[in-house]
């Protein structure tokens, strides 16, 4: 009877022990020294890569879009606009960009919806980007100018859609468009390692840089 008090009392205290060691090591030491080191190694992506303006005050992270729009809640034409966000539509909890959860349409290549959606965006591309001196044609129009990503949230457009959109932006920033061009080039993100994914640009990135040199000028 003794024996076995003392066994068990031996156990529950060799147990506790190892809680303790094993809660210090994995919940405390292990912790703090990854922390530590994706700090010092990776400091920008373990803070959710923010990107901050001239003035060094936070604007928002390079791996979620954000929505460019007027107080009357449409497109504010002086700034790069992102591809369409339409994964989860909007309600009480989401918005476009403003999404608690992201999200695809989930609709088919066929589906009324859908096509009506890509017929209006790509109307709405013609119309917003046709200056007097330049005007968009249908077949130049890339399929992300017209349809949203699988999350919804998607921060870089494609290389084109930039392109397309630098007359006006030029137009309505009173700059030139080989400004506007140079600024749009300079922001092109190649594939990585040469030929995973496809070239992008960050439209958070280019609108910051855009906003710089409309100060200066």
């Amino acid at each position: 009877m003794n024996n076995s008090v003392g066994n068990t009392g031996r156990l529950l205290w060799a147990g506790f022990r190892a809680l303790i060691l094993l809660t210090v090591v994995c919940g405390v030491l292990y912790p703090l020294a990854v922390t530590g080191v994706a700090q010092a190694a990776f400091h920008g992506k373990a803070n959710g890569s923010e990107i901050e303006n001239a003035d060094g005050k936070v604007v928002g992270s390079s791996l979620i879009g954000q929505t460019y729009l007027t107080k009357d809640g449409k497109p504010d034409l002086t700034w790069f606009q992102p591809r369409p966000s339409n994964g989860l539509g909007e309600n009480s909890v989401n918005t476009q960009y403003k999404l608690i959860l992201s999200g695809a349409t989930n609709l088919a290549g066929d589906n009324p919806e859908l096509v009506k959606q890509v017929k209006q965006a790509r109307a709405a591309v013609i119309k917003d980007n046709s200056t007097a001196t330049y005007k968009v044609r249908p077949a130049s129009i890339p399929a992300d100018a017209v349809t949203s990503s699988g999350s919804g949230l998607d921060p870089a457009i494609s290389p084109e859609y930039a392109d397309l959109q630098v007359h006006r932006v030029a137009e309505r920033n009173h700059l030139s468009v080989a400004q506007v061009q140079k600024l749009v080039d300079g922001h092109k993100d190649g594939r990585i390692l040469g030929f995973m994914g496809e070239p992008t640009v960050n439209v958070l990135e280019l609108n910051i840089a855009l906003q710089q040199l409309t100060t200066k000028s």
